[in-house]
């Protein structure tokens, strides 16, 4: 209880940190050019932690909060391990043994091969063993978007209410990649293990978590969160879009990767 008391008492003191600090905002508009090369319409956000300075394209969208997607599997992931919902990232949990309209996830999986592939049921399988009076805990713990998990236990990521904007994902990315997050050092290291991408652009290492669904009954939108080492240094991102079919969902990683090419290593 002591150290849930003291975890709390931290946050509180990151977040009101966070909000204090007079972070420097600067909207980029030559990033546009990536999203019409794209064909989409969305919002990227780059925290450059050392500096304090957020770069962002569009920024009324980047403050507006949508629901987070399978972005979320990275805390639901955290609260799990910090809770022992689950042993470890290795633990195999029940995918319920119904059809998913992904074939992949039609089987049981582990924390980090349910990661790789985004499988939804496992995933809700875990929440449900948090339960809601936990996993609230830790969404006000950690100052999680609206804060607001409503009475589905297993959805709330997914259909709402739970929003959160791309700053404040680009934020959280932040607090991770620095391990400043209320959760132990073994969930923290064990996550950002799970959500590494295989090799190097640039240089750099990327740590990501994709997210794609429905924000209304006819509007999609897709995700792209997490943050890039390059040097010894965190830069947090936050990306997300309108989804209008399969093709622009596949546009997410490469448009990141413009984003990141034109302010990090073109930027004059």
């Amino acid at each position: 209880m002591f150290k849930l008391i003291v975890r709390a008492l931290m946050a509180a003191m990151l977040v009101a940190g966070a909000s204090a600090s007079g972070t420097e905002t600067i909207e980029r508009p030559e990033l546009a050019r990536h999203f019409k090369a794209a064909g989409v319409t969305g919002t990227f956000v780059l925290f450059d932690i050392a500096a304090d300075r957020i770069s962002v394209h569009d920024k009324a969208r980047a403050d507006q909060r949508f629901a987070p997607q399978s972005t979320f599997k990275i805390f639901n992931a955290m609260i799990g391990l910090d809770t022992g919902a689950v042993k470890d990232e290795l633990e195999v949990l029940p995918y319920g043994g119904k059809p998913q309209m992904i074939k992949e996830w039609e089987r049981d999986m582990n924390l980090r091969d349910g990661i790789r592939v985004s499988n939804v049921p496992v995933y809700q399988e875990l929440a449900r063993r948090i339960g809601a009076q936990r996993m609230q805990h830790y969404i006000d713990l950690v100052g999680y978007g609206n804060r607001n998990i409503g009475n589905v236990i297993d959805r709330f990521w997914l259909d709402g209410p739970l929003e959160i904007s791309a700053v404040e994902q680009a934020q959280l990315m932040a607090r991770l990649a620095q391990r400043r997050l209320p959760f132990t050092e073994r969930s923290m290291r064990t996550v950002r293990d799970m959500i590494r991408q295989d090799g190097t652009q640039q240089g750099y290492t990327m740590f990501a978590k994709t997210g794609w669904g429905f924000q209304s009954p006819n509007a999609q939108i897709g995700w792209l969160v997490g943050w890039i080492e390059k040097e010894g240094k965190p830069y947090a991102f936050a990306l997300n879009i309108d989804v209008l079919s399969n093709a622009d969902a596949a546009k997410r990683q490469p448009l990141v990767r413009d984003c990141l090419e034109t302010l990090l290593f073109k930027a004059s």
